[in-house]
């Protein structure tokens, strides 16, 4: 599996991806929370100390040599909206309501927080344009990534051909039941492809995002896509998972930026 280390922090990334860029999807080692969020949790809003948050972010980004003050960050909330990048947040600017950042600023460093749902990153190395989309069930219904790679057609003049993937660890098919009101929903957006993206019993559904993502790329014409294929529920050693850990966990955080 393709990880990197750089003192206590361990990161993956995808080969795919290639140059010209930094990425990383960091595990929950080597950061300074305790217990139930040890250690380099990045979320603000699970009850860690936000001294704690700040130190972990420092951390992480100190890994990859991203200045703290270059972050471009959103609050999630399960949509499809898309935030186009121009420049870092600043650090009393309320965060946009999104579920993708985009941009082709070298000097963004865009970030997203994540415990289960999938973090998909993009490159379009013709364009120069990087970003990060945010799917968990809902996300994946409504078609976020879809979302992401049109915005790149439309603000950026970028070609499906040309857009990289990848499909970062997330909760994996084999642990991912879903209720008969989420089904529902995946039936209606995939039509015929449902049946290839549920499994298991009547009363014990499971959904598999990473195909489900990897389809709704396909369908909008990116041919070029790596999945992870690391379950966070499988591997809390390495990742939060909000279903296996009963909503009592951190986020871990993907990053990507130009250079």
């Amino acid at each position: 599996m393709p990880f990197k280390s750089n003192g206590e922090i361990r990161y993956f990334y995808f080969e795919l991806l290639g140059g010209g860029l930094v990425h990383a999807i960091f595990t929950r080692e080597g950061g300074v929370s305790p217990q139930p969020w040890a250690a380099l949790n990045l979320g603000s809003t699970v009850g860690d100390d936000l001294q704690h948050v700040r130190e972990n972010r420092r951390r992480a980004l100190a890994a990859l040599d991203r200045d703290p003050a270059s972050v471009y960050d959103v609050w999630l909330v399960h949509g499809v909206n898309v935030a186009i990048a121009e420049a870092p947040r600043p650090a009393k600017e309320a965060h946009v309501k999104a579920d993708v950042i985009l941009t082709d600023k070298p000097g963004v460093t865009v970030l997203m927080r994540f415990a289960d749902c999938v973090p998909i990153l993009l490159r379009d190395p013709v364009r120069n344009v990087i970003g990060i989309a945010h799917a968990g069930w809902m996300g994946t219904v409504k078609g976020t990534v879809r979302f992401a790679v049109e915005a790149m057609q439309a603000r950026f003049g970028s070609k499906p051909e040309d857009i990289l993937a990848g499909i970062g660890p997330s909760i994996g098919p084999d642990h991912y039941e879903v209720g008969p009101e989420v089904v529902d929903q995946v039936k209606r957006s995939f039509h015929a492809d449902a049946s290839s993206l549920l499994s298991g019993d009547p009363g014990r559904i499971k959904f598999d995002l990473w195909a489900a993502n990897r389809l709704l790329l396909e369908r909008a014409g990116v041919v070029q896509v790596e999945v992870a294929g690391l379950c966070t529920a499988c591997h809390t050693e390495d990742w939060y998972s909000h279903r296996a850990e009963k909503g009592r966990t951190g986020r871990f955080g993907a990053i990507i930026a130009l250079v």
